[in-house]
């Protein structure tokens, strides 16, 4: 009893490990940064943002960063703003869907096209199936000189969907290096879950 406790927090833990590998910082302008002259809404329009998503802005002392509601970005107005930066470097991870809105507070900037509404998508969500029935006893015993498989993926795993996200992106991990960690942790799991249950 007390190995499939271990197991389902094992699982727990891993779960919680692998959803970061799907997240993408994405440079706001790419290598222009948050500055005067650049289109923002052209710069967001081909990309897909999702919840765990970060927006890194990087701009010069000149320039700040502030969240603003619907009304406020329309006005290109800071006094309320939810929240404001000034670091030159501020990343902001998008937490929850819907849209976010970010101005430069500093006057005529946003009216001059500093301004950034993203539109925020819920994060993917994959069930794992389950390769044996955790009630269903093996059918031999597990002996210590046995040789363990050299299979890493359980069966009935499932390949992680390709992302469609900017490989301009900055610190976050490519479609292939998330399905790489992806397969490992997995494949980790699997042989965790088969030492408990021997």
């Amino acid at each position: 009893m007390a190995g499939r406790g271990l197991l389902a927090a094992g699982l727990v833990l891993l779960l919680a490990a692998v959803a970061p590998a799907y997240a993408t910082d994405y440079t706001v302008g790419d290598s222009s940064g948050w500055a005067s002259g650049v289109d923002y809404s052209t710069w967001a329009s081909d990309k897909t943002f999702t919840v765990g998503d970060t927006l890194v802005f990087q701009y010069g002392a000149s320039h700040n960063v502030a969240e603003v509601g619907s009304s406020d970005y329309s006005a290109c107005s800071a006094t309320n703003s939810i929240q404001s930066f000034s670091d030159q470097d501020t990343k902001i991870t998008l937490t929850k869907p819907g849209t976010r809105y970010f101005i430069c507070g500093v006057s005529g900037h946003c009216s001059g096209g500093m301004k950034l509404a993203v539109k925020v998508a819920p994060a993917a969500t994959a069930t794992p199936t389950p390769a044996t029935s955790p009630d269903a006893p093996s059918a031999t015993p597990s002996t210590p000189s046995e040789t363990p498989s050299t299979s890493t993926t359980p069966a009935g795993a499932t390949t992680a969907p390709s992302s469609s996200k900017s490989a301009d992106s900055v610190g976050g991990a490519s479609g292939v290096e998330a399905r790489s960690v992806m397969g490992s942790l997995v494949g980790a799991a699997g042989l965790v879950g088969l030492a408990l249950m021997g």
